[in-house]
This record gives C-alpha cells, structure tokens and sequence, in this order.
C-alpha cells in the first residue's frame, strides 16, 4: 500500500470539522498509525499572539511527567571541575573550546545543549547554527545553569523545549504512539499548563485558537481548545 493511499483512507476516517475530546483525538490518532515504527505523537497549538512582536513570543520548558518515548542526548559545555560533573550526570557530550569547535565546523549530533554561565561567551559565537535548530541554551529554559546534575537529569526524564513559530504556533511531541491515552493525555495537560502560564501580557483575546494533533506519518486531528481548557480550569 502507498504512502499517499495509506494518509488518504487515515483522512477519511477523521470526520471533517468535528473537534474531538482529547481522549477520542488519541485514541484515534494512535488507531489510524500504520507503520512499522513506533511514531511520535506530537501537538500544534495556534496561539492569539503575534511573534513578530519580540513581548509576545511564547517560549519556555516543561517536563513531560510520562517522558517523549526517546532518551535525549545532551551537550554540555563547561570547563574545571563543571566537566567531570557533567560526565558523572550523564551528559552524553562535554567540553569547552573543543565542543564549540567541533559544533563550528557543522557537528549537531545532539538533542539539547546545556551551558554553565562562564561559557556563554563562547557558545554564544555559535547562535548562527544552534539558534536555527533550537539548540542555543538559555536561562529561561534551565539550560543556562551551574546545576547541571538537576538540568541534565531534567532532559534525560522528558523535558522539552516550546517557542513560538512566526506563525504563532507551538509544535511539541507528546510521546509515542505505543504510550497509552491516558498518558499522552498526562502530558499533553502538563505541556499545555506550561503554555497557559508563558502566556504574555500582550496578548489579547483568545489565546489557546486551536490545539492539532498527529502522528508522524499521519493527519491532523482537531481537538475542542475549550474542553481541554475547562478540563484545565477544573484540575
């Protein structure tokens, strides 16, 4: 079966305009998945903001309670006795001069950065490549720190990063399709907490527009923003 004739009988069993209840959206979500592999489940979420507006851009780091389904590898870069903590916290890549060095000439084979605060300097010269890819560690997302056991251990257990596109909206993945509803439900609660709280002062009207939901291979979904938000208001 083709690709194109797999997505199009998945089309066909969502109904058009109906916004389905977060439970029903995942259910079908992970019913309508074909392939072989475990895909991720992910989320978009129109925002009433404008991000052409630098006080309006929604951005900030939650910790999925049930993980992504995938175990991030992280970069750290530090120097001194940072180093061999960040080893023993389980970073998968460390350095200072040499990680920058290796990141310069192209190497991204990572998943999160982290930074001490003495090395944004440095890393700082790298926000042409790491910027674009969401890399670039910052204080507002607990990647710029001294902790880096609590900052490492964060990522490893399912923290994500979210930020606004120009747009005006958020991508997220969810879990995994193999995850039951109830916890892709969990995390998408706790993603969408986090969101309701980054909201800026600037931003007027509805907030929350829309919230879509998919597979990797497969169509978007509706979910109803307002049962999802009452759903929010009464936990």
């Amino acid at each position: 079966m083709s690709q194109g004739k797999r997505y199009r009988e998945a089309m066909a069993r969502i109904e058009k305009g109906r916004l389905y209840d977060t439970s029903e959206g995942l259910a079908l979500a992970k019913e309508l998945s074909q392939t072989k592999f475990d895909e991720t489940v992910e989320v978009a979420l129109r925002l009433g903001v404008d991000p052409r507006h630098s006080d309006q851009v929604v951005r900030g780091a939650v910790v999925l309670p049930n993980g992504t389904g995938k175990t991030a590898r992280v970069a750290v870069f530090a120097r001194g006795e940072k180093i061999r903590e960040a080893e023993e916290a389980g970073a998968d890549f460390v350095g200072g001069e040499d990680l920058a060095e290796r990141v310069q000439n192209g190497w991204t084979g990572f998943d999160m950065a982290v930074a001490t605060p003495d090395m944004m300097a440095l890393v700082g010269r790298l926000g042409k490549i790491l910027g674009p890819r969401g890399l670039m560690p910052n204080p507002k997302t607990g990647t710029v720190t001294f902790d880096l056991r609590n900052a490492i251990a964060e990522i490893k257990a399912g923290k994500i990063e979210f930020r606004t596109e120009k747009a005006g909206i958020v991508h997220a993945p969810l879990g995994k399709v193999s995850f039951s509803v109830e916890a892709l439900s969990e995390n998408l609660s706790v993603l969408l907490d986090a969101v309701q709280k980054a909201k800026p002062a600037g931003a007027k009207g509805t907030y929350i527009k829309g919230v879509t939901i998919s597979t990797t291979m497969g169509p978007g979904i509706a979910l109803n923003p307002l049962a999802i938000q009452r759903v929010e208001a009464a936990s």
